[in-house]
This record gives C-alpha cells, structure tokens and sequence, in this order.
C-alpha cells in the first residue's frame, strides 16, 4: 500500500471528533482529510450506490477554507473540516437536489436549507448529496428513482430507508457523518440496520426551512454517525430556532455534549415498552435488545416495564396523517414552475401536469399520493384523517404517562435486521411493519436515538431510546454510557467488525 493510501485508509476510519482534533492541532490538513473521503468515495461507491451527486470541487473549496482560517489563527468550530454526507432533500444551493425522484432531476436550489447553512457555518465539508427513498417514502432505499442503495454490511441487503444513503455512506467510511431525516423512523432504521447511531431530535428542535415537506407534522431533519459524541456534535451544530420554520421551537438547545460524559446511568429511570417487544421480533433482535436492558440496568440504572397501549395503532395513524400531508404538499409538482415537464404535442396545463406526474413519480409516491387523497376527501375526512389525529393523542397521551414514571423509554429500533433487496419490494404492508417501533415518536414529537447494541446473525442490531420533548441530553447520557460499556465488553461493532467492501 501507498503512503497516500495508507493516510487515506487511516483518515476514513477516524471518527468525526477526532478528525476535528487532528485539523484543529495540524497533524492532518483538512484538504488532506477530504482527499481522504472522496478517494474512498471513488473506490467503493460504485457497489454502494449511496452517492447521487459528489461535489468534490466544493468540498475541497470549503476543506481549504478551513486550512486557512487555522493557518490565519481564528477559530474553528468543533467540526471544522470534517466531511459529511447530505441527503438529497435538503436544498443546497446550485447543487442537484432531486429528493430521488425523477420529477426534480436536475433541479439546482437558488438557496440553502437552514441545515445547510448551518452546516457551512459550523465549516463542515459537504462531499455531496446522498440517496433516499423518493419524497422520503419509504424503508428499504429501494424506491429511490436512481436505483437501490446497498448496506455495506452485505450487499445483497438493504440499508434501511429512508435515509439509507446517508447510513450507507457512514457505514462505509465514505463520510463520518451524515443529515438524515425522519418522518417515520427514517433515520433510526437505517442507523439499526447499517450499525451506527441515529437520531430524530425533538420535532421543532431543527429547523425543517428548505427540507422538500412529505409529511409537515412529521418531518425531522437529525444526525447520523458512527459514535453518540459524533452524533451530539453534529445535533448541536444543526439544532436552534429559526423564525423560517413556524414549527422551530424558540428555546434553548440542551447541552447534549455534557451528556456524553456522564458513565453511569445511577438514579435513571428506564422504561421497556411491553407493547414494542416479544412476539414480531426476531429471535437475534430480542435476544440482544434484554442484553442491552441488562447492560443498562448494571450501569445503575433502574429498569422498569411500562405500557403505552395505543402505540399497537401507531401504524394504522400514521399511515392515514403522512399519505394525507404528502397528497397535500406533492401538489406542488405540477411541471408549470421547475422540474420535469411532459409536454404531449398540443396539450393544455392539465394534461402537461398529468403526464408529468405520471412520469415523474414512482409506484411508492403515487400510492401515498392516492391514499391520503382518499383520507381527505369529502365524506371521509373525519373518519379517516380525523380519526388517526385523535389516536395520534392518545400515543401522546400514552408516552406523558409513561415520563411521568420513567426518565426514558427503550426499545428493539427495528423487528428485524436489515432484510434482502427485493424481498418485500411487492409486499407495501411487510414493508411498513419495519416501521412499527419507530413511529410512535413522530406521532408524539418525542426525541429519539437508535444505536448499536450488538449482531445478530453477522447483522447489526439497534437500540432505540425514546426521551421527552426537549430532553434530547437524556438520550446522550444514556447512549454514552452504554456505548462505553458496549465498547468495553464488546468492541463497537461498526469499528471493528469486518465489513463487505
């Protein structure tokens, strides 16, 4: 191996604190860390797939930036330099945002998201956008117009979804970080699935400005990494009100850093979710879901049975309130103002925006489209859209009791490992069942996180922490505190374990 290649090599498998340290001191130049990324981009994304757009010009453009600020004394945030993946529903201006769909091919934002810009702020260096479920519809990655992404775990399989470009490319060292976003459970299932750490922060904690909406009560843009302190770094460079999102929250951001360096869980109270364990999990999930319980409980931590008995109809709402929200805001793509336009010889708008978007929406989209059209039609709205909100508020209602009792609540992130590309492609409702354990904290706005907590069949498996509103921090004490024990019994198995690529 190359001198280059040995730095690369060495570069990739860093995580994202210590590559902010290795700039900050001068052992490595930020130029050098990005060369690093998109060497290894180049090297294996042609069997991942995660990338839909590299922009390697721009990275390296912002990677010298940073060297010179460092070179010209000023500060430099806590992860200057330090590369990241950015799913392709965030807009970022004049680079390709297509939301994996054939409708915004080519499309080029005149703008930043907030997350974006916070992002170039904090002098992170964006290497590009990542794949993604189309509209963000979906668990597998597989319904991306721009083919499937791969877990790097094993390539046969799916890397979860709807994120699963922004979990595919952390866990292949393309990137130690990545934004990801999560309606649904779209950045906790594919962080279970590809072994990393993922989190849906408190629903207003980051701001949704320039994230294309698929559901406006669900959305949540948050971070994806390989490690709890790299996780909370990046949700504290991206979280903080902002007056562009009516929905951001004006208070304060909890000291999520703090959080990480508290070892022992003594006086916490945890809470198992009797309703999202047992039957419907596989043997391996379960069985490594109690030994994180008991890991838990030996770090001092007071573990406890809790039930929140309307999270069993979790699925059913929200597959009525996120088809319903997406019928509403897909209306947009009309073929009249950007993106894809059929024009058959001689046909009016109506027909140029019906051709369009027949053309330019996938099965998944379209199917949404359908049922939330058919939840709000007149006749139908309170017995269905209704209906589902009213449940929506018992879910909330379940997990307010639940904090009353318990600091937080855990359970399996997914029923599953991550399953075989194209084994449920034609089975909607097997495909939405990944989904059961995560959606419950949508539907009620809560902070959640999966990560590591052990292997299943050679598989990763998640844990999922569920904290109240605006009680992010718990999530990363807890976390912490047992990714320390996990490493220290164990090994972190995204670091250590042998990967397919």
């Amino acid at each position: 191996m190359s001198a280059d290649a040995s730095l690369h090599s060495e570069l990739v498998r860093l995580t994202a604190a210590r590559t902010a340290a290795a700039i900050e001191s001068g052992a490595v130049s930020a130029v050098e860390v990005a060369e690093a990324h998109l060497a290894r981009i180049e090297a294996v994304d042609g069997k991942v797939n995660a990338f839909l757009h590299v922009d390697a010009e721009g990275a390296l453009t912002a990677a010298r930036a940073v060297d010179a600020k460092r070179a010209a004394g000023e500060r430099l945030g806590p992860l200057a330099g330090v590369p990241l993946a950015l799913k392709d529903v965030f807009a970022q201006r004049g680079i390709p945002t297509t939301c994996g769909s054939k409708i915004l091919e080519g499309w080029r934002p005149p703008y930043d998201a907030t997350v974006t810009r916070k992002l170039r702020e904090a002098d992170v260096v964006i290497l590009g956008k990542v794949n993604m479920d189309e509209f963000a519809m979906g668990s597998s990655t597989e319904n991306s117009a721009y083919g499937p992404t791969r877990n790097p775990w094993d390539l046969d399989r799916i890397p979860g979804g709807s994120s699963g470009g922004s979990a595919a490319a952390v866990a292949a060292f393309e990137a130690p970080l990545a934004v990801g976003t999560d309606t649904g459970g779209s950045i906790r299932q594919p962080a279970a699935v590809c072994g990393l750490v993922g989190v849906k922060p408190t629903y207003g904690g980051v701001s949704r400005y320039g994230l294309v909406a698929f559901s406006s009560s669900l959305d949540q843009a948050g971070p994806m990494a390989r490690t709890v302190l790299d996780a909370a770094l990046l949700h504290t460079a991206i979280a903080g009100h902002d007056p562009l999102d009516s929905t951001s929250i004006d208070a304060p951001v909890p000291d999520l850093i703090s959080a990480c360096r508290n070892r022992s869980l003594k006086g916490v109270r945890v809470g198992v979710i009797r309703e999202l364990t047992g039957e419907g999990y596989e043997p391996g999930v379960q069985t490594a879901f109690d030994a994180a319980v008991a890991a838990l409980a030996a770090l001092g931590a007071e573990v406890v049975e809790v039930s929140c008995p309307h999270v069993t109809y979790a699925l059913p709402a929200y597959y009525l309130i996120a088809p319903s929200e997406c019928s509403s805001n897909l209306a947009r793509f009309d073929a009249m103002r950007f993106g894809l336009r059929v024009a058959p010889p001689g046909a009016g708008a109506d027909h140029v925006m019906a051709a369009s978007r027949e053309a330019g929406f996938g099965p998944e989209v379209k199917r949404r489209i359908i049922l939330g059209t058919y939840a709000l039609s007149s006749g139908y709205y309170d017995a269905y859209y209704g209906q589902a909100q009213k449940v929506r508020t018992l879910i909330t209602r379940d997990f307010e009791a639940a904090f009353a009792q318990v600091d937080v609540l855990v359970s399996p992130t997914t029923p599953t490992v991550a399953f075989r590309l194209g084994e449920k492609v034609n089975d909607p409702m097997a495909m939405y069942l990944n989904d059961v354990a995560s959606i419950p904290s949508n539907l009620a706005g809560n902070a959640s996180m999966s990560l590591p907590c052990g292997l299943s069949e050679g598989l990763p498996v998640g844990l999922q922490i569920i904290a109240p509103p605006m009680a992010d921090d718990r999530l990363y004490r807890v976390g912490a505190a047992f990714e320390a024990y996990l490493d220290a019994e164990r090994g972190h198995p995204i670091l250590e374990e042998a990967q397919a690529l």
